[in-house]
């Protein structure tokens, strides 16, 4: 097994470290949360790393295509589903989330299966960029009782997460769509063959 993959894998082993952490709070809420966040971004560069010594050195391989992408929604959407859990964001945007990455890594498989590669549109690297903003500043242990100039204005970390949250679900669901209507005749070809 080549170096990527092996970073592949090291990322996939974080996923479970960063849940344990995040959810239990070993180490108290502020240092656990400064923990997670670390986890996870080592997790997220990791993602670029073993992409680029993939690509630099020729060591792509059908494992790496395979499990690199799986990685990746495996740790975005641990972290999705660890929000949900703990209250942090509505569980409707965790569906949104998650059933977004379901569909696209669907229609992977109907384009692989049609010897083609779907590749990565600029509404899905921007629903990534800020899934991945979305996440870290949720990690960033900022205390709760930060608030503007009048008490009841909610605590300005939290409006800066919904915030990120609205523009994160528009864009999952705005990428999921255009992946979708631009697969549109793969998703109909597919369906005729297997009525037939």
């Amino acid at each position: 097994m080549n170096l990527p993959n092996k970073i592949t894998l090291f990322r996939v082993c974080m996923i479970p470290i960063f849940l344990i952490i995040y959810m239990a709070k070993p180490f108290g809420e502020v240092a656990s949360l400064w923990l997670a966040l670390t986890v996870f971004a080592i997790a997220s560069i990791s993602d670029a790393v073993d992409g680029s010594l993939a690509r630099r050195y020729g060591l792509i391989t059908n494992f790496g295509k395979l499990m690199d992408p799986l990685a990746d929604k495996l740790l975005v959407c641990a972290a999705i589903v660890a929000f949900v859990a703990s209250g942090t964001i509505p569980g409707w945007a965790g569906i949104v989330f998650i059933s977004r990455e379901f569909f696209v890594s669907g229609l992977r498989q109907l384009a692989l299966e049609q010897r083609t590669v779907l590749a990565a549109s600029v509404g899905g690297k921007i629903k990534t960029v800020m899934q991945m903003i979305l996440i870290h500043t949720i990690l960033v242990p900022i205390p709760a009782f930060i608030y503007g100039p009048l008490p009841i204005i909610l605590p300005i970390r939290d409006v800066i997460v919904w915030i990120l949250l609205i523009f994160s679900v528009v864009a999952s669901v705005l990428s999921g769509l255009d992946y979708g209507y631009k697969n549109w005749g793969l998703i109909r070809y597919k369906s005729k063959s297997v009525s037939k």
